[in-house]
């Protein structure tokens, strides 16, 4: 026959047992939770930064790059190849037209957030805006050591159309031999 004893030390080991449960559950799933926070979905693989792609109208890259004034102030979607990255944070990148040599550079809204540093090669897809930005000498320096290219005037400082993008998807290419 159980004493009083035996069910108390019954309860004791069964609220460790319970405690030790919720733990691991716990931890299973905060180990979950941070492997999906921005990571790619599995459904499609593409790596999701800021906002949701919109409803913008799609402008072709290379036109806008040759042409940009009529596009400053527009929200559009544009894509194209993911050329440089800025190496410190991801907080810029370098995005060029298919077939192109040239280029344009990303920065990311109010520095909300940033791309794998590891993105080069990669396909992108941005909603924003083009931008005219003057650049001070300073900020021209700061950038070309991160490795951006810019056009520099002859007292050191730039101007430069950019886009400032609010959200974007990104696609790593496929692994050489995959199908």
């Amino acid at each position: 026959m159980a004493g009083a004893g035996d069910y108390m030390l019954l309860s004791e080991l069964l609220a460790v047992v319970t405690a030790m449960d919720l733990i691991r559950w716990s931890v299973l799933a905060a180990v979950v939770l941070v492997t999906a926070i921005g990571h790619r979905t599995i459904a499609d693989d593409v790596v999701r930064r800021g906002a949701a792609i919109g409803d913008s109208p799609t402008v072709d890259l290379k036109s806008v790059i040759a042409a940009p004034e009529a596009h400053l102030g527009q929200s559009v979607i544009v894509e194209g190849r993911i050329d440089k990255v800025c190496q410190v944070k991801g907080c810029w990148l370098e995005l060029t037209p298919t077939g192109a040599s040239r280029g344009l550079r990303v920065t990311f809204e109010d520095y909300g957030f940033f791309v794998p540093k590891d993105s080069m090669g990669w396909t992108a897809r941005l909603e924003g805006e083009f931008v005219r930005e003057r650049l001070s000498k300073r900020d021209v320096d700061h950038l070309v050591g991160e490795g951006a290219t810019l056009q520099k005037q002859p007292d050191g400082t730039a101007v430069q159309i950019s886009f400032v993008a609010r959200g974007v998807e990104l696609r790593e290419p496929p692994a050489a031999g995959a199908s």
